[in-house]
């Protein structure tokens, strides 16, 4: 999905803010994730399902917590207080129903810094970086990451795998595969990569390109 594509409408619970849903589960997708656009004064209320918050513009206040671009907040289904923008701002949102482990506590509410985090080299090219934003414990159901590529690295293989992802390209741009096809993809652009949907990407031009990136994670197939 690209820029142009875009269709924005408020949500049930906003004010001053709409979303450009990206994917939901009218696709066959087993999670939703949405750009909100908030307006000055604009807010997002707590909704029934667990949230991953990412800011890409602007400032948010989530009850006694401000994030500020490339910070994040895990929050949990029993966060109750609401998301607010003093000031026009971007994020973009997770949302999915928990599905909790026997003997497991639920995630208490967790927020970072993506540029905090260190960066690890995937499968031991140094031009090839993830940061890992949420923690690897089985209490967590879905991992969120970024990815960074430096010109003209890729991927080392075509991935098929049960996870699905929502990629979100934050800056750069490249070829991404999907199936047989083969797609330009640059900052802005959304996709949605089904259960074993054949996927590479590889980064072109002359800055870095980066992406963020959801997939389920910790659970049983079943």
């Amino acid at each position: 999905m690209t820029a142009d594509t875009f269709v924005r409408a408020p949500l049930p619970g906003m004010e001053k803010a709409t979303a450009v849903v990206h994917v939901s589960p009218a696709a066959g997708a087993a999670f939703t994730q949405y750009t909100v656009e908030f307006e000055a004064g604009g807010s997002m209320a707590a909704v029934g399902f667990q949230r991953f918050v990412y800011l890409l513009e602007g400032e948010l206040t989530l009850g006694s917590r401000t994030l500020t671009p490339d910070q994040y907040a895990y929050l949990p289904t029993s966060f109750s207080a609401p998301v607010i923008a003093a000031a026009p701002a971007r994020a973009a949102v997770i949302e999915k129903p928990y599905r909790p482990l026997p003997d497991t506590t639920a995630p208490s509410p967790l927020f970072g810094d993506e540029r905090a985090i260190q960066g690890v080299p995937l499968a031991g090219d140094s031009d090839l970086e993830v940061r890992t934003l949420l923690p690897a414990h089985l209490a967590f159901d879905f991992a969120v990451n970024t990815m960074t590529y430096q010109p003209g690295a890729a991927l080392s293989m075509v991935e098929v795998h049960v996870m699905e992802h929502g990629l979100l390209m934050l800056s750069g741009g490249g070829i991404y595969r999907l199936g047989d096809h083969w797609y330009p993809v640059t900052a802005g652009d959304f996709i949605w990569m089904a259960p074993y949907c054949p996927q590479w990407f590889g980064a072109l031009g002359k800055t870095p390109a980066k992406y963020l990136i959801y997939k389920d994670w910790n659970r049983h197939p079943l």
